[in-house]
């Protein structure tokens, strides 16, 4: 007998969440939030419209569905399975956070406070998913692959990342490497580099190319990254020529550390990274995976 589908809420802590357990009561979190200038208002506020949306998504669940239910914090321990339908309550990042945890699993991301968040992954009301649930079982959803990025230490280690992956100094000084890529290669020395997927074009990639230049940001189900060095430094033992550049399916960025150490994390989860020591290699690619994200039909 085949198992029923299963439905995972994704979400994470509020602020307000995060305010009581800091300050231990209501008052106390109110006072701390009037010295910055805020009121507790805007924090209760957003806290009930994520809870408004969670009992949305709950309640479109098909009865007969099978449930689970996980906090951002605990998906590194979460067990997710090969045909769930996952349900990510919250902004953008949430979803950028959960891909490197699925394999093909659809993604339905779900804006709380639409006009507030970009909108970017999180792209369905919750009025709508009830409805969207029912296209993706019935194979009728439309979704789409994004592209991931994928960082491979010589040991074998590996971490993939929806939007960026960032090599640098644990502590952002200046890093020592060398960077190779097809037939060129250099020592440098700068404030670490990153490799950007489609999916985060809009976001840090998109920075530092309006600033600097280069070539084209790759579209999110373009199978293709593209690469910026930050703040090359020029001396006598490390140059500037390589600071920029496009990766295709089967390209391949190589970096060399020259330094004690040099951390990779992907999305800005400095937490969940790598670390590669002095003369290990760390080679940057396209993933083999990709999320699956279920988007809006186009009007």
């Amino acid at each position: 007998m085949a198992l029923a589908p299963r439905a995972v809420v994704v979400h994470r802590a509020t602020e307000l969440d995060g305010l009581l357990e800091h300050h231990g009561t209501r008052g106390q979190a109110e006072f701390f939030l009037r010295t910055r200038g805020r009121s507790l208002a805007d924090a209760q506020a957003r806290h009930d419209a994520q809870d408004e949306a969670l009992t949305q998504v709950r309640a479109a669940i098909p009865a007969d569905w099978r449930r689970g239910d996980v906090e951002r914090e605990d998906l590194y321990r979460f067990a997710f399975e090969p045909g769930d339908v996952v349900l990510v309550v919250g902004q953008d990042g949430l979803v950028a956070n959960v891909a490197k945890y699925l394999d093909a699993q659809v993604v339905v991301g779900v804006d709380p406070e639409p006009g507030r968040n970009a909108g970017v992954l999180v792209t369905h009301a919750p009025r709508r998913v009830e409805r969207v649930l029912a296209e993706v079982v019935g194979g009728t959803a439309v979704v789409q692959h994004r592209t991931m990025v994928t960082a491979t230490l010589d040991d074998g280690e590996r971490l993939d990342a929806l939007n960026e992956m960032f090599v640098g100094h644990p502590s952002h000084q200046s890093a020592r490497y060398r960077i190779e890529t097809g037939a060129r290669a250099e020592a440098q020395s700068s404030s670490g580099l990153i490799v950007a997927t489609g999916t985060g074009a809009t976001g840090w990639a998109a920075s530092i190319r309006r600033e600097r230049g280069g070539p084209a940001l790759p579209a999110p189900e373009e199978r293709a990254l593209g690469w910026y060095v930050r703040e090359a430094w020029p001396s006598p033992a490390t140059g500037t020529s390589l600071t920029a550049g496009h990766l295709d399916e089967d390209g391949h960025l190589r970096v060399v550390v020259a330094s004690d150490a040099l951390v990779v994390f992907g999305d800005g989860l400095e937490q969940d990274r790598l670390t590669a020591t002095w003369g290990q290699t760390i080679d940057l690619a396209v993933a083999g995976r990709t999320l699956a994200l279920a988007v809006p039909r186009p009007s």
